[in-house]
């Protein structure tokens, strides 16, 4: 933290989305932050001075331009240093949510300066002394959390939890997002952080002194502790994968032969008529992808282009497109219609699935079935057998289901088997750490590898020199992860992506 610059100065911007609606607040942080606002805000009987008002407090009035007139009737809420959302001194400025009225409030604040050098009806008594300078510049992209940051009010992680909370596509994102800004992560990485430093100074102290501090019989307890860690570690990594599925959503592919029902279950999940649906086969030349929310899940669901031989130069290109959406997937719909018997163009199909999750749903069981079950498994296993395919690459990963896309039948089941598959039956929803940041992945992923080469270490009996130097390397790369080891550049890097005025 020594490297980082800790903010002097105030800043302000629009704090809610700048559109039409009911209220928008314009948020001053920094040690001008009330006096600023009291140069631009009069009471209704003009008497009431910001700087005088309790803390957490909230005061009705208007705000006027810099030429005194009225830009807006306002509540105006002061939070004083350090209970505030940056810890320093802040005040919230509540004005009609138009675009315009906004931007006039905003602009009035950043040139609230200017005042003390006209005749308009502003008092610079009311500001600081006279020839005190109050400037506020406009704040940069997540400033407002950065400076709750630099303050150490939240550490990192619970900083990035914010735009994470922000984001929040479903009820598992919102959730595990608000138990990391409560600090849950935080707690876990600050505890194994401090139990691996305890052990770090038992081992440097056996190094400084030798003849009265033997490290050697220490060697079974530190063995059992160093796994103890890993396994923590690993058990964070491990809820990673699950945490990017339930956060960003399952990248979700439908893929079937031409009028196979691809549209019709589109439109099924989505409850809405969103794909064109006909009875002409290859209606789907592009591809069409919606995000869709089902009981807890998001699938990013992409309808393809019916994958067969065409001459078509249009289709054709679908066709490509499918393919490459096929590589990318997390999950493949392969939709087979059963009344209808298995051909070439299913055989194709059935070549791409080795390798990936896939849930095969044999649409049209409204209709007298002519392909079951069986046909499809045959299929795939003469599809490994065609491609070489490792004996795994089908076992376990498919289901096979009766669905009918046009009566709904088969729903319930197929959001079962998506949990099956990817949440182990369910999502959890309680207060369990479950990584969602690629950062915070790879720095536990670092940090594992710096106490496996302990292990190592160990096993070959080596000093225990060797033991420090990997001990603090995990030590620091799990600081990162909170803010205890990061710089600048860093710190920059992450708030950068976050939205103006948050």
């Amino acid at each position: 933290m020594s490297e980082l610059h800790f903010p002097q100065d105030t800043i302000a911007a629009i704090s809610t989305a700048v559109s039409e609606s009911g209220i928008g607040i314009i948020r001053i942080s920094g040690p001008d932050a009330i006096a600023a606002a009291d140069l631009i805000f009069r009471s209704p009987g003009g008497k009431k001075r910001l700087a005088d008002a309790a803390t957490h407090t909230i005061h009705y009035g208007f705000i006027y331009d810099r030429k005194g007139a009225v830009i807006d009737e306002v509540l105006v809420s002061v939070m004083r240093a350090p209970r505030t959302y940056t810890a320093e001194d802040t005040v919230e400025i509540h004005c009609h949510g138009g675009i315009l009225a906004m931007k006039a409030v905003l602009d009035a604040v950043l040139h609230c300066d200017m005042c003390q050098d006209s005749d308009a009806v502003f008092h610079c008594e009311k500001g600081r002394d006279k020839g005190g300078k109050i400037h506020v510049r406009a704040a940069q992209p997540g400033e407002f959390t950065k400076r709750a940051f630099l303050n150490g009010r939240i550490d990192l992680s619970r900083a990035e939890a914010v735009m994470d909370l922000i984001e929040a596509k479903n009820e598992f994102a919102l959730k595990n997002s608000v138990g990391q800004i409560r600090g849950n992560l935080y707690r876990i990485i600050r505890d194994l952080r401090a139990r691996i430093l305890e052990r770090i100074a038992h081992i440097e102290a056996s190094l400084d002194d030798p003849e009265n501090l033997d490290f050697t019989p220490q060697i079974d307890s530190f063995r059992k502790e160093l796994g103890e860690w890993k396994e923590d570690i690993r058990h964070l990594i491990r809820t990673s994968e699950d945490g990017r599925l339930a956060a960003e959503g399952i990248r979700t592919v439908i893929v079937g032969k031409p009028n196979a029902g691809k549209s019709s279950l589109l439109n099924l999940l989505l409850g809405e008529e969103r794909a064109i649906v006909t009875e002409i086969a290859g209606t789907t030349r592009d591809l069409l992808t919606e995000t869709i929310h089902l009981q807890g899940i998001t699938l990013l669901v992409t309808d393809t282009a019916g994958i067969r031989e065409t001459r078509d130069l249009v289709e054709r290109i679908g066709v490509e497109r499918a393919k490459q959406s096929i590589r990318e997937a997390d999950l493949l719909l392969w939709i087979v219609d059963s009344s209808v018997e298995l051909d070439e163009n299913d055989r194709r199909i059935a070549s791409l699935l080795a390798g990936h999750r896939a849930i095969i749903l044999l649409n049209k069981t409204d209709l007298e079935a002519v392909t079951g079950e069986e046909e499809v498994r045959s299929l795939l296993r003469a599809a490994d057998e065609a491609g070489s395919a490792a004996d795994d690459d089908h076992g376990g990963l498919h289901s096979i289901l009766p669905f009918s896309a046009r009566e709904g039948t088969g729903y319930e089941e197929l959001i079962r088997v998506l949990k099956d598959l990817f949440f182990h039956g369910k999502l959890s929803w309680n207060d369990e750490v479950v990584i969602t940041n690629a950062r915070h992945r790879e720095l536990l992923e670092r940090s594992l590898e710096s106490l496996e080469r302990v292990s190592d270490s160990l096993n070959q009996e080596m000093s225990e020199d060797f033991f420090s130097i990997d001990l603090m390397s995990a030590y620091e790369a799990l600081g990162r992860i909170i803010g205890e080891e990061v710089g600048e550049d860093l710190v920059n890097e992450i708030f950068s992506r976050f939205c103006m005025g948050k």
